[in-house]
């Protein structure tokens, strides 16, 4: 399609708005990497193209394109609704919180439970005389591991991954949240390489998809690392070896915590004897189970 026609009539932020929402509806673009709503991601793909403040008042919409900005608007929206490109990877930035991230294609998009998690660990961590150590298995963008460190000041965080581009992404947030000092970076399959330690917390949102569900997944999700996304036949390959070696790595009031996506009940089935308590989150999917030390 064209750049003259794919846009054509849009002159203003609000017109290239309205065209979005009704495209992003027409072709079901898939959401939930950034945003939950087309009027949300496409505003931000707007304001961070044009170089405008996220916190932009409504007025901004009326604001007319020059030549340049409107060619550059349609480039972003050609490759995110007609190449299926997340947003994320457009501007090479995601957030948790109040917290930003780079990001890019080797890592995938940081969203997480473990952002309403972190801030109560205190709550469900009433035995342990505090955080000394404390760990991120499958850290990707680091963006967990960065998240325990600001929690936990007085803490060193190792964050652990098996993908040397994953590392290299999360060697780059570290160095911009000033972590360096703090936050250790180690290519590992899960434990296997990293020193020996012993953490206060473990923390890991691992792949869990299993792989037959894979090719079901929007192309947008499909464009993220297949490898932090797939967990194997039932989802479970990584969390299995990640609970077989917790119970060397934690300490003895230490917690284990797994972000576990649909998997409640093959996580029930095959670790019940473990006592898993489900973390309540605000939507009610309770998909973080805690696992005590003492259980494992």
């Amino acid at each position: 399609m064209p750049d003259t026609v794919f846009g054509r009539g849009c002159v203003s932020i609000g017109d290239w708005l309205n065209f979005a929402e009704a495209k992003y509806a027409r072709r079901g673009i898939a959401l939930g990497q950034v945003a939950t709503s087309p009027h949300d991601e496409a505003l931000y793909l707007l304001l961070r193209t044009l170089d405008l403040p996220l916190d932009s008042d409504a007025g901004v919409l009326g604001r007319k394109l020059t030549t340049a900005q409107s060619a550059a608007v349609t480039r972003t929206f050609r490759r995110r609704i007609l190449d299926r490109v997340p947003a994320a990877y457009l501007t090479h930035e995601a957030f948790l919180g109040e917290h930003s991230f780079y990001v890019d294609e080797r890592v995938i998009i940081p969203r997480s439970y473990f952002l309403e998690i972190i801030p109560q660990l205190d709550r469900w961590m009433k035995k342990s005389p505090g955080v000394v150590r404390a760990a991120d298995v499958c850290t990707g963008s680091g963006c967990l591991a960065i998240l325990l460190a600001h929690r936990f000041p007085g803490a060193l965080v190792d964050a652990v991954d098996l993908e040397p581009g994953a590392l290299a992404v999360a060697e780059i947030n570290v160095q911009r949240h000033g972590l360096a000092g703090r936050v250790a970076l180690h290519r590992s399959d899960v434990f296997a390489d990293v020193p020996p330690a012993r953490y206060e917390v473990i923390v890991c949102n691992p792949p869990y998809e299993p792989s037959a569900l894979m090719k079901t997944l929007p192309p947008e999700f499909r464009k993220e690392p297949r490898l932090a996304l797939d967990g194997g036949r039932d989802g479970l390959d990584v969390i299995r070896r990640l609970i077989a070696q917790a119970r060397d790595r934690l300490a003895d009031n230490g917690v284990l915590l797994i972000e576990v996506g649909g998997l409640h009940a093959a996580m029930e089935a095959a670790f019940g004897r473990l006592k898993l308590r489900w973390l309540p989150t605000e939507d009610g999917s309770n998909c973080v189970c805690l696992i005590e030390a003492r259980r494992l």
